[in-house]
């Protein structure tokens, strides 16, 4: 597995991407690590944020991939509405969560390979 390839150069803590601050691995790299991650890329900020990439996700992974609603949520770890109350659920989907995150990233490769890219218009146009 992937993942399993990385430890060797993000080590063997809790998180993948591991926080620079932690050496030990307890806190996930930050959202301000990613977003000067994306600046060194050469992006602006009216080109891109890490928050969009999140939000491409979302729509595409729905729209696009046809997945349900409550696994996406689950996976950017938004509050899921529930009509229980999260109190009560402690679902966590993880095996359709793993499908979800397999078509996710073959939808990306197949992106890169050349696939046709689906246009957005651009808000209030």
């Amino acid at each position: 597995m992937l993942i399993e390839q990385l430890k060797p150069l993000t080590g063997h803590g809790l998180h993948v991407f591991p926080s620079e601050r932690t050496p030990n691995g307890s806190r996930c790299m930050s959202d301000v690590a990613l977003l000067a991650a994306l600046r060194r890329m050469g992006f602006s900020k009216d080109e891109a944020t890490v928050h969009g990439f999140r939000a491409t996700a979302r729509t595409l992974l729905d729209e696009v991939l046809n997945f349900r609603t409550d696994f996406i949520e689950h996976q950017l770890a938004h509050a899921v509405r529930d009509p229980n109350g999260r109190a009560y659920n402690r679902t966590a989907y993880l095996k359709d969560r793993h499908i979800m995150m397999q078509a996710w990233a073959d939808y990306l490769d197949a992106l890169k390979a050349g696939a046709q890219v689906i246009q957005f218009k651009r808000a209030g146009g």
